[in-house]
């Protein structure tokens, strides 16, 4: 009986998979996915900010759907915090890889490509969820010290580390690549200064990505707007902000499942909001 239903389930995602191809999810489809038990099964993601927020509940969610997750971050102790809690929920043993990716060059992004591709042996997706906030100023007063630090962790490093991971991905059978955006990245806003113009540079970024590729590979690249979500980068931006009137990350997780399962085949170039305003 239970082969009988577990091959049901796997003819139900492949057909998901097949209609994925003629007919690509709507933003709608994607946030109101519901993924299949082991929906990523198989699959290794490298997941940026993993150490807290949207990046730890989006490694521990892609555990719990059955991938190995790659824990990058700064800080060893909240990456050893969430390996503990993957491991925990009976999922695949991840890998910890620390990288502050303000310092990081481009030739340790390439060292940890070589690491990947011998410790693992494949790579089949990117969840860029590493970021910094910055200042909340007028452009003429910001310090230009800080705008380049925002862009180099939210921007530079994402293209570098993209960059330096492209042959693995290339290999996947349908890789994903992720990039976190803004409201303000869509749509820019004054005073937000570097991280506005560091999220318009990655939906550029994701644009250009989706157009050289998507002829010649089987890789996807899209943006997602997480929207305002209890994390302690929006109590920065908005101190008098009830957090308890935001939404958790763990309630906007179907949109990232999605795009990284089999299901979101065929989307590509998108920048989804995952919490829309009507």
């Amino acid at each position: 009986m239970s082969d009988n239903i577990n091959q049901s389930a796997s003819q139900q995602d492949h057909q998901k998979t097949v209609q994925s191809l003629t007919q690509p999810l709507t933003h709608n489809d994607i946030r109101n996915f519901v993924p299949s038990d082991n929906c990523l099964d198989g699959k290794t993601i490298l997941v940026t900010g993993a150490g807290d927020g949207i990046g730890r509940v989006a490694a521990l969610t892609y555990a719990r759907y059955g991938a190995t997750v790659l824990l990058l971050g700064r800080t060893s102790s909240k990456l050893e915090y969430v390996y503990d809690e993957i491991e925990s929920l009976g999922g695949k043993q991840p890998a910890m890889l620390p990288m502050n990716l303000e310092g990081a060059t481009y030739a340790e992004m390439q060292q940890l490509e070589g690491l990947i591709n011998k410790e693992v042996g494949q790579l089949d997706g990117i969840l860029h969820n590493a970021g910094m906030l910055g200042q909340l100023t007028p452009l003429e007063m910001y310090d230009v010290d800080t705008f380049a630090q925002v862009m180099k962790v939210n921007f530079t490093s994402t293209f570098m580390l993209t960059q330096a991971l492209l042959p693995l991905l290339k290999d996947a059978e349908n890789g994903s690549v992720i990039f976190t955006s803004s409201t303000v990245g869509t749509h820019p806003r004054a005073f937000w200064g570097a991280y506005a113009l560091s999220k318009q540079a990655v939906e550029g970024m994701s644009d250009i990505f989706t157009q050289e590729t998507q002829n010649t590979t089987n890789l996807r690249f899209n943006c997602v707007n997480p929207g305002g979500t209890r994390t302690n980068m929006r109590a920065h931006a908005y101190p008098g902000e009830s957090p308890m009137s935001l939404k958790t990350p763990e309630d906007i997780m179907a949109g990232y499942v999605c795009l990284m399962s089999d299901a979101s085949i065929g989307v590509r170039g998108q920048v989804v909001e995952l919490q829309p305003k009507d």
